[in-house]
């Protein structure tokens, strides 16, 4: 088993695709470990706000596998493929890291940069995954958060439930 991470973002009836990419990957992958829900500003583009979470998962699926299953999620979500790389979308879920795979492999690159570049990825992913560490900086995600410039980019954590649980709270 390999422990997967998946960054999840919307920001068109952002609740209600985030509930709904969370039932589909649990229907997939089982227990999912979740952080906290998190809203921030468009990054990149004039959009609507964001709602972001990572969500981490034991499986043994192969990549490319996962990969074509996340983009049948998007899909059944209204996402279209063709779309801007920065514009409003009902979800996006991105691949964050896969076991210990480090490099380019079926076009997806791994770590995904984004994880220490941007506050909506990195907080949530010190929560799921506090301990792990980063394999291009050798430090832990919880260690890139304390040390993040947190003036670039304003987020804030937001009650959410999901099943009737809570996820998060403000």
């Amino acid at each position: 088993m390999a422990l997967l991470t998946l960054s999840l973002g919307s920001n068109l009836e952002p609740a209600y695709h985030i509930a709904k990419a969370l039932d589909g990957l649990s229907e997939v992958f089982g227990e999912l470990k979740l952080s906290s829900v998190y809203e921030s500003k468009a990054v990149g583009f004039d959009g609507g706000n964001f709602l972001n979470m990572v969500v981490a998962v034991d499986t043994n699926l192969a990549l490319d596998e996962i990969s074509r299953i996340i983009k049948a999620l998007e899909t059944r979500h209204g996402r279209k493929q063709d779309q801007a790389r920065f514009s409003s979308r009902t979800l996006d879920i991105d691949i964050l890291t896969l076991g210990d795979l480090n490099g380019e492999h079926h076009g997806i690159v791994l770590p995904r940069p984004e994880i220490t570049v941007n506050a909506y990825v990195l907080w949530p992913m010190s929560e799921v995954c506090p301990d792990r560490v980063d394999p291009l900086s050798g430090q832990t995600y919880t260690a890139l958060w304390s040390a993040y410039d947190r003036s670039r980019q304003q987020l804030w954590r937001v009650n959410f439930l999901w099943q009737g649980r809570p996820v998060s709270s403000a």
